[in-house]
């Protein structure tokens, strides 16, 4: 199906970059069509400043075209057939019109040229991504309904899902992504090959369903996209402590779903993300990690207790070692595994608050121990709040509501975000007369815990007390 677009009927505007670069290549002789995501996008109401294009044109005539044009340009894809480029602000990338399809048992594509825009358009993903805009005479060209689709919510691929999976797994990965960012919903026939071929994701690099799953985590409905994961049985190759967290209820022993409560507080995470001023901004991709994956040590610590109560003891710092394990096997950076292990490992801390109130010293840990996290560990202990008794759910708002104000009245009195012992090495070393070394390192931890303990010293109360704690060191009689 093709004809005319009218773009007076589109929500986002067409950028001039568009038809330039469409008529340098008619007058050069060659087809050239605004592909894919940036098509859907115009029906949206929206635009990325990257944009995709796909050409009659091989990789050394597209160079031909674009050098003179373009600000910069890259042929890092060549291979693929792909010529990158930046021109007035936008990243666009060319490619030449191809097919594709993944050997069963690897993980690369196998790559061939193609002769026509609807072969190319055939190979692709998902119809809502197989619509073209031929270049520059605005003619939408859309032969598997995308438009159809888009406006439906709905997501379905232009040949059978099955030849689409097969071509390239991550697209499954994709699928259940396209449901977070976008808020649709995969046909019959997608949702029965992700069930039946799950299982084939295992043979895609680590790297790149990582970049998925962070695209999907990134998304408006991260919940919903995560929940198709784990119906389809995705979950169990790329995240199985998720799909674990399905613990079974049975009416005897009553319990919360976890893997329900889970999706609730990452719902209640996204919600309470800031904007770009604020301490969190969204999309927050540390947060909503940690509101998914903080009960994961439950399935692992799972005690039914006498009379029917179910305790997860230390689910807490179980959750955090299993956290640092997936994330590493999925190739994040150590800075995001630290930090979303972190608020795992800390997630149940306030409960402790709540339950008996928490002397100075024990809030003074608290915003220590969160260092650099503690907003980010303010909402997931919010989010973690899914009771349905309201009483329950106003009585801890209230007891956090408390905490945060206690932080904040210490925090005028002294520096909490970067708390330190009141003398730093090297006024330890020069007031024991000792050189760098083990010890220097133990008394600094010494009063580093009594400045925890009874906050900020004058500096001659600090030196009082770490001369009495010298002299009952057994290396201060050594040098008697």
């Amino acid at each position: 199906m093709a004809h005319l677009l009218d773009t007076s009927t589109l929500t986002a505007p067409l950028p001039p970059v568009v038809l330039e670069v469409g008529e340098l290549f008619d007058a050069a002789g060659h087809e050239l069509s605004l592909v894919g995501g940036p098509v859907r996008d115009l029906f949206l109401g929206r635009m990325s400043p990257d944009l995709d294009f796909t050409t009659s044109a091989d990789p050394d005539q597209t160079l031909a075209v674009i050098k003179r044009w373009a600000d910069a340009y890259w042929e890092i894809g060549r291979a693929f057939g792909t010529i990158g480029l930046r021109k007035d602000g936008f990243q666009i990338e060319i490619t030449t019109y191809r097919a594709e399809a993944y050997d069963p048992a690897s993980r690369n594509p196998t790559v061939a040229f193609g002769t026509s825009l609807e072969d190319d358009l055939l190979r692709r993903d998902f119809t809502i991504n197989a619509m073209a805009l031929r270049l520059p005479s605005l003619e939408l060209v859309d032969p598997f309904g995308g438009v159809r689709d888009l406006h439906a919510g709905l997501l379905r691929t232009p040949g059978t899902p099955s030849s689409s999976f097969s071509d390239d797994p991550l697209r499954m990965m994709r699928a259940a992504r396209f449901v977070s960012q976008l808020g649709v919903t995969v046909a019959p026939e997608v949702s029965d090959a992700m069930t039946s071929m799950a299982e084939r994701i295992s043979i895609i690099s680590a790297e790149r369903v990582r970049d998925e799953l962070t695209k999907l985590i990134r998304g408006a409905a991260p919940d919903a996209g995560i929940d198709l994961m784990v119906d389809s049985g995705l979950a169990d190759h790329v995240l199985p402590e998720v799909a674990a967290l399905r613990l079974e209820t049975d009416e005897h022993h009553r319990h919360k779903d976890v893997y329900q409560h889970s999706l609730t507080v990452l719902r209640q995470a996204c919600a309470l993300e800031t904007d770009d001023d604020g301490p969190v901004p969204g999309p927050d991709v540390v947060l909503r990690f940690a509101a998914l994956l903080h009960d994961i040590g439950k399935p692992a610590t799972r005690k039914f207790e006498p009379g029917g109560a179910v305790s997860f003891r230390h689910h807490d710092a179980v959750g955090a070692k299993l956290v640092t394990r997936r994330l590493r096997a999925l190739r994040f950076d150590n800075d995001t595994i630290k930090s979303i292990a972190r608020l795992v490992e800390l997630h149940m801390r306030f409960y402790g608050y709540g339950e008996t109130g928490w002397s100075d010293s024990a809030v003074r840990r608290y915003v220590n121990d969160a260092g650099p996290l503690l907003e980010r560990l303010h909402r997931l202990t919010r989010s973690d709040v899914t009771t349905r008794n309201r009483r329950k759910a106003e009585r801890l708002a209230f007891a956090y509501d408390d905490l945060e104000e206690r932080i904040a009245a210490l925090a005028e009195q002294e520096e909490l975000a970067s708390i330190r012992p009141d003398l730093d090495g090297e006024q330890i070393m020069v007031l024991l007369g000792i050189r760098p070394g083990p010890v220097v390192g133990r008394a600094y931890r010494f009063l580093l815990e009594e400045r925890m303990d009874h906050g900020p010293h004058e500096p001659a109360d600090a030196e009082t007390k770490l001369r009495r704690w010298w002299s009952e060191q057994p290396e201060s009689q050594e040098n008697l």
